[in-house]
């Protein structure tokens, strides 16, 4: 049951995460060497619980593969947090890094680790609102 239909307050609404596995993401041709089938799973692990992970259709920023889309709690949206989309994500480093960021509030609520300032990129108005659409 979702949070409004059972009248807890929106603000419990939790980060999500949105993992691009399209045409380009999640594949090995087009980056090689990275365990692209167990990327979601560990995400999932590392965040206890803390945020739900899917994965999602080509978010049509394939110069970007691996894409994760992190978008706000309601808490952190509340105070300013958007969301954040993180590109070239192959790497078992940088999934701890969101992972620890999401336990700590994510987007709106606590400042990200500063090497997820490397992953950090900013998408077309389009695709932007095609995912939070």
């Amino acid at each position: 049951m979702s949070a409004k239909r059972s009248g807890r307050v929106a603000a419990e609404a939790p980060c999500r995460v949105t993992v691009c596995r399209g045409c380009c993401c999640g594949d090995g041709a087009k980056v090689p060497g990275v365990d692209h089938a167990g990327q979601i799973p560990r995400l999932r692990a590392a965040l206890g619980g803390a945020a739900p992970v899917r994965a999602s259709e080509c978010l049509d920023v394939c110069d970007q593969a691996n894409v994760v889309v992190v978008q706000p709690s309601a808490a952190g949206r509340a105070a300013g947090g958007r969301p954040v989309w993180l590109g070239l994500v192959n790497d078992e480093d940088a999934l701890a890094d969101i992972a620890e960021w999401i336990r700590a509030g994510g987007p709106g609520i606590a400042e990200p680790p500063g090497v997820l300032d490397l992953y950090a990129f900013t998408v077309s108005r389009r695709v932007r609102e095609a995912l939070e659409g």
